[in-house]
């Protein structure tokens, strides 16, 4: 079906009730008594939503998920609820009252900002992803706060708003788009609309956006969820040239000082792993400094220490081994440890973890990470626990 609306009818809203839990082993079964009292295709439709509800809990809790629509680029693409919230909050705490939210996909920033009391215009250019949007509006109980309208947003006037926000889309025939001015819209149009906007804006951005792409009067924030690397924004009307990183749940901000790379030390007693946040906005060094250690490697984000320094920037691991890159010793050791649990991280290493699994067949009651990465250039494994 290329439209929602024939879910949006009694009949179809119903059906959905009904199939909302269907297990996808039953679905044949469920289609099939349910045809002989509906059209074919509002079954199909219905059983297809509830499939695309089911995978959309992950984002948006079971509660939203259940009242929502979706298509299935927008489950995909939509922005996880935990950080729309977090930068709906920002944009409230600065004084916004109205946003253009353009490049809307099936609404759930433009949900986020409405719950914060902000009004919103929603825009997007397909007619099938504006209409979830529009239907998620009102699921939500907020189409008093947001208009959506089914437009090119570089034909939209944003004149009338405070500020302005950009999801531009970084997915193309081929894949990922990793050259912001292959963006739909590019970059470079959004930041001109970000610069027009009277209170400021924001731009979503893939997280491995290069740090040179970002202009010199805007802020770049890096955010993580559960310690997963969600997004990059690129905040204007804040703090030109800021970088930050930013940890959900909190949010825990750990804001960029401007310090020299740290230097490189021999393996402490600890290890500190930095989220993906932190790497992404190139703020080990700041980590390194707050548990006063230093770098295994000049080129490797992690940081080793002598003292436990709990920080929220980075997960510690105790070290009790290090020693060159031996599969053999490391298969000895883990067999003398009675190590059945491992897990295994690397960085600058080619050695994939599963084919390590496999080749020291861990056996035992005991669990241990090994860190396969360099230390001063050379092929190293560290094992350890976490701290």
């Amino acid at each position: 079906m290329n439209d929602l609306a024939p879910l949006l009818t009694p009949e179809g809203r119903a059906l959905l009730d009904e199939v909302r839990d269907t297990d996808p082993a039953q679905e044949l079964a469920v289609a099939t008594r349910l045809r002989r009292e509906h059209p074919a295709e509002l079954v199909s439709a219905a059983l297809g939503q509830a499939r695309l509800r089911q995978r959309a809990v992950v984002k948006f809790g079971a509660e939203d998920a259940g009242r929502m629509f979706f298509t299935p680029n927008g489950v995909e693409q939509s922005t996880r609820a935990s950080v729309a919230a977090y930068r709906a909050r920002r944009m409230a705490e600065a004084g916004i009252t109205s946003v253009a939210d353009l490049c809307c996909g099936i609404g759930g920033d433009a949900i986020a900002l409405a719950r914060a009391g902000i009004r919103v215009l929603a825009v997007d250019r397909d007619p099938r992803t504006a209409a979830a949007a529009r239907a998620n509006a009102d699921a939500l109980g907020l189409s008093g706060l947001v208009e959506v309208r089914e437009a090119d947003v570089t034909d939209v006037d944003t004149a009338g708003f405070d500020a302005v926000f950009v999801d531009p889309a970084r997915r193309g025939g081929r894949g990922r788009i990793f050259d912001p001015e292959g963006y739909s819209p590019p970059l470079s149009w959004a930041v001109s609309a970000a610069r027009r906007a009277p209170r400021g804006a924001a731009l979503k951005v893939a997280p491995g956006i290069p740090h040179e792409a970002v202009p010199e009067d805007a802020e770049a924030e890096w955010i993580s969820d559960g310690g997963d690397v969600k997004e990059a924004v690129l905040w204007f009307g804040t703090e030109p040239g800021a970088v930050r990183a930013t940890l959900l749940p909190g949010p825990r901000t750990l804001l960029s000082r401007g310090l020299p790379d740290p230097q490189v030390c021999p393996p402490g007693r600890y290890l500190y792993e930095p989220d993906g946040a932190v790497i992404r906005a190139h703020l080990v060094a700041e980590v390194a400094d707050e548990v006063g250690g230093g770098l295994l490697d000049a080129t490797i984000a992690y940081v080793t220490a002598d003292a436990l320094h709990p920080t929220p920037y980075a997960t510690a691991y105790e070290i009790t081994d290090h020693l060159p890159f031996n599969v053999k010793k490391l298969k000895a050791l883990l067999r003398e440890r009675r190590v059945g649990t491992l897990t295994v991280k690397k960085r600058g290493s080619a050695v994939e973890p599963e084919e390590l699994r496999r080749k020291v067949k861990p056996q035992g009651p005991h669990a241990a990470t090994v860190f396969l990465t360099r230390v001063a250039g050379a092929p190293a494994m560290l094992i350890g626990h976490p701290a």
